[in-house]
């Protein structure tokens, strides 16, 4: 979710950027467009400025030359006026055709012409007013500046015609641009429109999406703040926040409730916090809580608060700093009730010392049933021995069996006294394990075997075996119980052959160490060809006091098969039976390497 939403930025970063950049152009393009209209239109009025100026020019030369004639006909100085008022006019008209003029080149020649033109009218008429003031009306020099006057006169209104006609084909060009620009108007707006209206539905698709997107964030946001609410409420912990800049705290409403208090009852502020601490422990915790302000971290911390009813609980704390997009330091952070585990743990302290308690007392058992039972046993074997060397030919029938039964109990006894006490110190935890050479062990398992191996001619063969980290006399102990277990189980008319084998096994790769951590382990097994037993017994026989056969079948206390098994607990290993009525039995032994 958190790549489709940095996604989702990125491209409204982007089509805002594009769109921007398509209005800018637009507005450009049209601003544009309305200054080329605006100049077209500009054209073609300063061309309709330059005719008007042209033709008025032209009658304000009529007028001057009509005002000369009605002065010289009929002699009336008011026609003088309208003469020196015309030109005026003209030198007015020129001036403004000359600003009007001043970016056509052509014009700007034409002008300097038709100046000329005027200065030389202006000068005939001049000259001809001049003879008619001084009476010299029929003189040649009045007929010849009347004459040239005239002709200039025509000359000046060809150019006049000349330069009217080449503003009116200007004209025509600028209005066939104004027309075309007017034209394009229209379908320039409305495409300007019709991309608007593209963009604000891009815009507006984009936006719905968000919205919907944003809707199902909501949505989400809501389940997952449902969903924290009900965790803190189910785990029994509470949220807060605090932003270290401003010194603001936010409280979830489940860390009022751990307070003993409704939600958002009071506000989020260090100091209303403080009031339910514990007066043990504000110190304690005023401290540290002015470490996280410096340090902007919150190590696990352990306090007690006490509640409105004088409920005390115990609290753990927990923050890391988290800096938020607007470069803001917050310290976010859980506070959970541990009361029930520090409750749960100092009921497992008793219950561990009282366990400690009974394991002394039992030990302090079994050295009574191993060792100061052994002293009366002892005295009783010895007079029971006296009896049979001295009284035995004296005892009648029936007291003789009594004194058969009473040594077997006796020695039966005696073996079991002697397992219990092999089957304490098998329990002991405090024993060290060593580097131990495990032929040497099997060696003196022999030996301690020797009478029965010797009696029933067993063979037996071991593999030469690696050094071990071993508790030593335990795994002495080990292989003592399993060949005299196998000399004990073997057949009558067959003499036992036993075998010790050795293999490096991997935990994963072999079905008797699911239970076991990982990795590779020593396998020794011990083989033998006795009776054997039925597979389903299997882990019966390891059971502390488990008997398969009679005390009349075989003798034995059934403690021998459970030593092994505790001493394999011991070194972190494991030990099964396999077997088979009548074909003999396997045990294997586990010891991580």
């Amino acid at each position: 979710m958190g790549s489709t939403s940095t996604y989702n930025n990125n491209f409204l970063k982007i089509a805002f950027g594009l769109g921007l950049f398509v209005i800018l152009c637009i507005g450009g393009f049209s601003y544009k467009h309305t200054q080329d209209l605006r100049d077209s239109m500009e054209m073609v009025k300063h061309t309709y400025e330059v005719n008007l100026e042209l033709k008025n020019l032209l009658a304000n030369l009529k007028n001057t030359e009509t005002s000369e004639h009605g002065f010289i006909i009929i002699n009336d100085s008011s026609f003088i006026d309208s003469y020196n008022s015309g030109r005026i006019k003209i030198a007015e008209n020129l001036k403004r055709i000359n600003i009007l003029t001043q970016d056509n080149p052509e014009q700007r020649r034409n002008l300097d012409s038709l100046n000329k033109a005027i200065g030389k009218r202006l000068f005939y008429l001049s000259e001809t007013l001049q003879s008619y003031k001084l009476g010299q009306i029929r003189s040649p020099k009045f007929i010849s500046s009347f004459k040239l006057g005239n002709q200039k006169m025509t000359n000046i209104r060809e150019q006049v015609q000349a330069m009217i006609a080449h503003e009116d084909n200007i004209l025509e060009i600028r209005q066939i641009e104004n027309k075309k620009a007017l034209e394009r108007t229209p379908i320039i707006l409305y495409s300007i429109l019709i991309l608007t209206l593209l963009l604000l539905l891009v815009a507006y698709g984009i936006i719905n999406r968000d919205l919907k997107v944003l809707k199902e964030n909501n949505e989400q946001l809501n389940i997952f703040k449902e969903s924290a609410n009900l965790s803190e409420i189910v785990s029994k912990h509470g949220s807060w926040t605090c932003n270290i800049d401003q010194d603001v705290y936010e409280f979830s409403d489940n860390f009022y409730r751990i307070l003993g208090e409704e939600p958002q009852s009071f506000e989020s502020t260090i100091e209303n916090f403080m009031t339910f601490v514990h007066k043990d422990d504000v110190q304690k915790l005023t401290t540290q809580v002015e470490n996280m302000l410096i340090e902007k971290n919150l190590p696990f911390i352990y306090y007690r608060i006490v509640r409105k009813n004088g409920e005390i609980r115990h609290l753990k704390a927990f923050g890391e700093l988290y800096v938020n997009n607007e470069g803001e330091n917050k310290l976010i952070g859980t506070t959970a009730d541990i009361t029930d585990e520090v409750n749960n743990f100092r009921l497992i302290e008793e219950r561990n010392e009282e366990l400690e308690r009974n394991n002394k007392e039992l030990s302090a058992f079994n050295y009574v049933a191993s060792h100061d039972l052994q002293e009366p046993l002892r005295k009783i074997q010895t007079f029971i021995s006296r009896l049979d060397e001295k009284e035995y030919e004296k005892l009648s029938d029936s007291g003789k069996l009594y004194m058969s039964r009473i040594k077997k109990a006796a020695s039966r006894m005696r073996l079991l006294i002697d397992d219990l006490l092999q089957f304490s110190r098998t329990n002991k935890s405090d024993n060290v394990t060593e580097l131990s050479d495990i032929n040497e062990l099997i060696e003196a398992a022999k030996q301690e075997n020797i009478e029965a191996i010797i009696s029933k001619k067993a063979i037996i063969y071991n593999d030469e075996m690696p050094t071990m980290m071993v508790i030593p006399f335990q795994i002495k102990q080990l292989f003592i119980n399993l060949i005299g277990n196998a000399l004990k189980y073997s057949k009558d008319d067959i003499p036992p052959v036993i075998n010790i084998t050795y293999a490096k096994v991997n935990s994963p790769e072999d079905k008797n160490l699911p239970n076991l951590a990982n990795g590779y382990y020593h396998q020794i097994c011990v083989i033998d060809n006795g009776i054997g037993f039925e597979q389903e017994f299997a882990e019966k026989i390891f059971t502390l006091f488990s008997r398969l056969h009679s005390r009349d079948e075989y003798s034995g206390t059934g403690i021998g098969l459970s030593i092994c098994k505790k001493i394999m607990e011991n070194h972190k290993g494991n030990i099964t039976a396999e077997g088979k009525l009548n074909e003999g039995s396997i045990f294997k032994i586990y010891i991580p390497c």
